[in-house]
């Protein structure tokens, strides 16, 4: 075996553990402790080296995830790897920067993890925060994200003109960053000197209590006051946090006097928000508001079909087909089956199939088969609404009834396999014909009632745990 292929085949060990491990932990957690770790495993297994930034980090990583780790060493390579844990060189972030970024421009990842970013990053177009990879050539569009698209690149080409701000919500990993990163990238490209400045909410308050700490907020006012476009992540972190929120108010009105334009994400619509200012609230929807929806099957197939192109690797459209059926929530969650397939094949020396395929994703596979059933979903759909269950079943017609019955029947045919017939039969009898109806009523109406989208939104996360 090369050089190259062991390093390949090593690489791809701790990659299955790096998905396994992002599946398990809450999101802050992995990407707090377990994503910045620069893990090295010897090409004969012998040890795996994990490189931690301080000693606290040391500590704490050691505590809470070492023997986690080296159990899914253990797991995916079939035998016991020692793991000895070091504090990164001093050059180490120059060093291992590259290797985090490689893993992020692989995975192809959706959305990005709080960045950390200085207000000073506002005046050099070198620290723009700008992810160069995620542009509008790179983002696959449907159904779901159509709309935000055309809006963001109208924007990207037309600043401080309509949709401004541009508010865009949605659940995680669907695309929302990806959408402004583009913006920012196309408006560098076509005016290299223009100001821009991509930041995660959290940022904004970090630099908001520094300039207070410091009493400079003269120089923390110029500095955002004085960007061509603002691109800010999650505004929702903003929420009880008065001062940030004055902070933000002020720039955001010496950002729109001055046509420069701000863009922002949420993973809800801005009236939806809770603990941020009416004003506020009422700056956020004054311009454009749109939603990224959950990609659609067809869509699903494109992004795995592309992504997989983009490593080297061929997907057959079947097991495209195959992986889009079962992986349903996000863009996120789908290029993490994608990478799981990938790693498990070239781990294993095998071409990929469905049977592949099924191997990889057993876990996922098993959790969802566990966890999102029909009976699962009538119930969570009944107790949300305050009917009773048995009304799933009945033929009572009122609205109150009937409304909740056919949202139960579009989530059934987008979280499980059964088909509309099986649907129909669950739903005391009815024909495929009233489901296929009430999943085309459902769709068609989620893009256009706001109240009904959120509503479906939060059924779905409640649904996937």
């Amino acid at each position: 075996m090369s050089k190259a292929s062991v390093s390949d085949q090593t690489d791809d060990l701790w990659q299955i553990c790096i998905d396994h491990l992002a599946q398990e932990l809450p999101e802050q957690q992995f990407n707090t402790w377990i994503k910045p770790l620069v893990v090295v495993v010897e090409a004969d297994l012998s040890k795996a080296t994990v490189q931690v930034g301080n000693r606290f980090k040391l500590d704490w990583v050691r505590a809470q995830y070492a023997a986690r780790i080296a159990a899914l060493l253990e797991q995916f390579s079939g035998q016991r790897i020692p793991i000895e844990l070091t504090l990164a060189p001093r050059d180490a972030p120059t060093k291992s920067e590259p290797l985090i970024r490689k893993f992020d421009a692989v995975a192809g990842i959706a959305e990005q993890a709080p960045t950390v970013a200085t207000a000073e990053d506002a005046g050099s177009a070198f620290k723009n925060r700008l992810n160069s990879a995620l542009t509008f050539d790179t983002l696959i569009e449907g159904t779901a994200n159509r709309m935000g698209r055309a809006a963001a690149l109208h924007v990207a080409s037309s600043l401080g003109q309509l949709y401004n701000p541009l508010f865009i919500y949605g659940g995680v990993g669907l695309g929302k960053t990806h959408l402004m990163h583009a913006i920012g990238n196309k408006l560098i490209a076509d005016n290299p000197a223009a100001k821009v400045l991509y930041i995660h909410a959290e940022q904004f308050v970090s630099d908001v209590v520094k300039a207070y700490q410091r009493k400079t907020f003269d120089e923390f006012k110029e500095r955002y006051h004085s960007l061509d476009l603002l691109l800010i992540d999650d505004v929702q972190f903003l929420a009880n946090k008065d001062r940030t929120q004055e902070e933000f108010f002020n720039a955001f009105e010496a950002l729109l006097t001055k046509k420069s334009h701000i863009v922002m994400t949420s993973d809800t619509y801005p009236k939806g928000l809770t603990d941020i200012h009416e004003r506020l609230v009422s700056r956020f929807d004054s311009g454009l508001t749109v939603a990224i929806e959950p990609p659609e099957l067809e869509m699903r197939v494109a992004i795995l079909i592309r992504k997989a192109d983009v490593e080297g690797a061929v997907m057959p459209e079947e097991v495209a087909f195959f992986v889009a059926k079962n992986v349903r929530s996000n863009v996120r969650e789908l290029e993490g089956a994608l990478r799981k397939i990938l790693a498990y094949s070239r781990f294993n020396h095998k071409e990929i199939s469905i049977q592949l395929a099924r191997e990889a994703l057993r876990d996922l596979l098993s959790i969802q088969n566990r966890q999102i059933s029909v009976e699962n979903i009538q119930k969570t759909v009944a107790d949300y609404y305050k009917i009773k269950v048995a009304d799933m079943y009945s033929k009572k017609r009122p609205a109150s009834i009937a409304r909740p019955r056919q949202i139960a029947m579009y989530l059934a045919k987008e979280l499980t396999q059964k088909s509309l017939p099986e649907i129909g039969e669950l739903f005391g009898g009815r024909d495929h014909t009233t489901v296929l109806h009430a999943v085309r009523k459902m769709a068609a109406e989620r893009q256009l009632m706001t109240e009904l989208n959120q509503q479906l939104h939060v059924l779905e996360q409640t649904l996937k745990g």
